[in-house]
């Protein structure tokens, strides 16, 4: 990491402080990829992540992402299943991709973080570990009485369980009586227990819904909600172009008979005339 020199009077702390380029963007001792369930998962969490009054280029989702909380142990990071936040531009700096999402830089903590529960993971994601003095804190203390996150969900696939814990003074409260759906006003989005197919595989899956209760698209599925509406609008053209078509059909038909009408009452008039009878006097 470079040497960050200060000078009088002080430089901002985001000029003085590690960014993303200078900060680890992967786990330290090699963990292993997560399973194909976390990225599929989390992929879900970000394709409907859509809040509806924010444009998309002021939010950013990210799953298993390095996120650096402590301006004190810049080292310091947890790494979320997925977290999402509202304000802050999609690319870092309008640029590029980010390669860990870095606190002190950002200057927006995430709005909401989802942990998958795993045995293994299980109790530091609910806080019921604790950790020596000289060692990180553990998720849950980072989440709560760090950075301060309003919403913190865990699912357990196993048990089919969503908990959603809310900031409420300087503690989370477990929210109950939700029956798997949970709104969070601050992104009008809610947060619930879908059960579907996906990636191919058909299970109980956590995104988004609307203000309506209506599950936000995936990527696919707009793509296949725009496919039908083409194909239904190129079918209202054709069927227009059908009903001109037998219009003009028609008009010409009655055109036709029209000319028939009057040519044979020339024919008439002429043989009238022949006889020596005045046809307008009839």
């Amino acid at each position: 990491m470079p040497t960050l020199i200060q000078t009088d009077p002080p430089r901002p702390a985001r000029e003085t402080l590690p960014t993303m380029y200078d900060l680890p963007s992967e786990e330290i001792g090699d963990p292993g990829m997560p399973d194909e369930y976390h990225v599929h998962q989390a992929t879900l969490l970000d394709e409907t992540f859509r809040p509806p009054k924010v444009s998309l280029d002021e939010v950013f989702s990210a799953m298993d992402l390095n996120l650096y909380y402590d301006v004190r142990h810049t080292s310091w990071y947890k790494r979320p299943d997925w977290f999402g936040v509202i304000g802050v531009p999609r690319l870092y700096e309008g640029r590029e991709s980010r390669l860990s999402y870095v606190v002190w830089q950002e200057g927006v903590a995430p709005l909401v973080v989802v942990e998958l529960l795993l045995p293994g993971t299980e109790k530091e994601d609910l806080g019921q570990t604790s950790r020596e003095a000289d060692e990180p804190p553990v998720k849950w203390e980072v989440y709560e009485r760090i950075l301060r996150v309003p919403y913190y969900a865990v699912f357990s696939r196993e048990r089919t369980e969503l908990r959603i814990f809310q900031l409420t003074g300087l503690h989370y409260a477990e929210v109950t009586g939700h029956g798997g759906r949970f709104w969070l006003a601050e992104a009008e989005l809610g947060l619930g227990l879908w059960q579907g197919r996906y990636h191919r595989q058909e299970r109980l899956w956590l995104r988004w819904f609307d203000a309506q209760g209506n599950w936000i698209p995936t990527a696919e599925e707009r793509a296949e909600q725009e496919r039908k509406e083409s194909e239904a609008a190129c079918l209202r053209e054709a069927q227009l172009r059908q009903r001109a078509e037998q219009a003009e059909q028609v008009a010409a038909h009655e055109r036709q008979r029209a000319e028939q009408e009057r040519q044979r009452a020339e024919r008439l008039a002429e043989l009238l005339r022949q006889l020596g009878q005045d046809p307008d006097q009839l």
